[in-house]
């Protein structure tokens, strides 16, 4: 049998029936944070400082519970989530549960109807995040596929001065993309020009592999001088873009001259 989460199952046993069962939390793929916010109501018959306690320690055990909600459902790549990670693996499931665990009270508050509020957050990437329990650390990092040799024909952008592009946006508005922490950008042949397996992991787990944003203010991961390309479409559940061969060749080329694939200097929009 394997281990349950000990520090949650006890945490959660004592102070479930005080807590608040709404959900309010959110994963935010821009800034890579999930948070939540729990709410607790002091016990029948406390008053004072022990019901301030005793609520603060049930809205901690609400925001708990709703961070491993968020977290569980959170997709590592088109095809795992964190949640299928963790029923097959104990040692994920332990990582995760550390991660839970150190989350950060980041704000708390008392309601006016007296109801204890705490806000606390992890994060996707970085030292001791939610990447550092998941993402798989690939046995060797294959290089980024050879462009042409000449320039594609057909490209989607306008050339400005080549080795000059300080990143690259995929512009996947209105496609209905899914956020994924490992996601894969394809061409229209189905090649596969930029994974995890491409990037040292340590830096994939530090900085992940893209940010998402909305527009062009929240793309600033890209740099000043950003590569933007339009994505043809979505494969693998709507969580990988595909762009054209010929946009994906100028990417390609854009890139062994600057070398903003490798430095994760990515953006999807959607």
């Amino acid at each position: 049998m394997r281990k349950k989460f000990g520090f949650l199952g006890i945490f959660l046993a004592a102070f479930l029936l005080l807590t608040s069962l709404k959900v309010d939390a959110a994963t935010d793929w821009n800034t890579g944070v999930i948070s939540a916010t729990g709410t607790g109501i002091p016990t029948t018959g406390s008053s004072g400082a022990q019901a301030r306690i005793l609520a603060r320690r049930a809205a901690i055990a609400d925001a708990y519970r709703q961070l491993l909600e968020m977290t569980q459902g959170v997709q590592v790549d088109a095809e795992t989530t964190v949640e299928m990670m963790m029923t097959t693996s104990d040692i994920v499931r332990t990582k995760v549960s550390g991660v839970i665990k150190g989350a950060k009270v980041v704000s708390e508050n008392i309601t006016p109807d007296g109801a204890y509020e705490v806000t606390m957050q992890i994060g996707m990437f970085g030292t001791g995040s939610l990447a550092d329990a998941v993402i798989e650390r690939p046995t060797e990092i294959v290089p980024f596929p050879a462009p042409q040799p000449t320039m594609p024909s057909q490209p989607s952008v306008t050339i400005t001065v080549k080795g000059s592009y300080t990143g690259v946006i995929i512009d996947c508005r209105g496609l209905g993309l899914n956020p994924v922490m490992s996601p894969v950008i394809k061409d229209s042949s189905g090649k596969k020009l930029y994974g995890h397996t491409n990037i040292n992991p340590d830096y994939v787990i530090q900085n992940g592999m893209a940010s998402y944003a909305h527009d062009m203010g929240m793309a600033s991961r890209a740099g000043s001088n950003p590569l933007i390309i339009r994505a043809q479409g979505l494969a693998d559940h709507n969580a990988n873009p595909i762009i054209s061969v010929d946009d994906g060749n100028l990417m390609l080329l854009e890139n062994n001259s600057g070398g903003f694939l490798a430095n994760t200097s990515v953006v999807f929009l959607y």
